[in-house]
């Protein structure tokens, strides 16, 4: 039985970090082992506030000995992770993925480098940003950050088109060998805008941008998963981007409909198997 390993938040309610990534990736079909760094209540972006707890590191990598103890690592295919609730844990992290890939030595590491936003609730334990930076992302085969993300992992602002395809070249020569960005906000007010960037180009897809009264959480947990799947089905990661940014689309429109901020994940899962949309990215460098 091949899996994938998710290390990310998780809420009871609604969906953000695993509770946004774990159902797509089994309705695209792969069995997932999801890991909680944290386990809130609900997200944090709700004034009420949030109860719950981060797991220690500890418990991440004695996780980890179980899976290995029933032998089961050599079947991992790829570690996913997300946000990482102290310093800690992103040192027990790097120890995953060696001991997965000793074990499988074809399985990749995809992470998407969470550094949090305060303007959103969302904040880091310290040193996490940091180890991400220079720990993590450049071990990475695949890295989905977004703007924020990506220009502190360069060291290089993004204020246009040039800037964020300069940002992507960059990146690639740090180690990871494909990059998503999975929110260029600078490029448009209008559009909501993607770029992924391989050894054969960087391309850009961009699609309409739905004027939530509240933005919903876990859509770049959501996206993150999509283009993991995709990788993992054998798909080009251009066909693995275009899939990843017409199914979240489908989502956040069906929950756009629905009056809610919540993602309607399972309400919209027929999205993640065929998208109604299919906005085709084109090559920019």
């Amino acid at each position: 039985m091949k899996g994938i390993i998710s290390i990310q938040s998780h809420v009871v309610f609604g969906h953000a970090g695993n509770s946004s990534a774990v159902f797509p990736l089994q309705r695209m079909g792969f069995e997932v082992w999801p890991i909680h760094t944290v386990q809130f209540s609900n997200h944090t972006q709700y004034s009420q506030g949030w109860t719950g707890q981060s797991l220690k590191a500890h418990q991440v990598t004695d996780l980890i000995d179980g899976i290995d103890a029933i032998g089961q690592l050599d079947n991992c295919q790829a570690v996913l992770s997300g946000y990482l609730g102290s310093a800690d844990q992103a040192v027990s992290l790097i120890e995953v993925v060696e001991r997965v890939k000793q074990s499988n030595p074809r399985a990749i590491y995809v992470c998407d480098p969470v550094m949090g936003d305060p303007e959103k609730g969302c904040i880091l334990a310290e040193g996490v940003s940091d180890y991400l930076v220079d720990e993590l992302m450049p071990k990475a085969d695949v890295i989905v950050p977004n703007q924020f993300e990506l220009s502190r992992f360069v060291k290089q602002p993004i204020n246009n088109l040039n800037d964020a395809v300069s940002a992507c070249q960059k990146a690639l020569s740090l180690g990871p060998k494909v990059v998503l960005v999975k929110h260029l906000h600078s490029l448009s007010d209008q559009q909501f805008s993607m770029m992924m960037a391989d050894a054969t180009g960087c391309y850009l897809v961009t699609r309409p941008k739905l004027e939530f009264a509240k933005s919903p959480v876990g859509v770049g947990d959501l996206i993150s998963a999509l283009f993991t799947g995709g990788l993992m089905k054998g798909w080009p990661p251009i066909m693995a981007f275009e899939h990843a940014n017409n199914a979240s689309y489908g989502v956040l429109e069906a929950t756009y409909q629905c009056g809610e901020w919540e993602l309607q994940t399972v309400f919209a899962q027929h999205q993640i198997d065929l998208p109604n949309s299919s906005f085709a990215a084109s090559k920019v460098a």
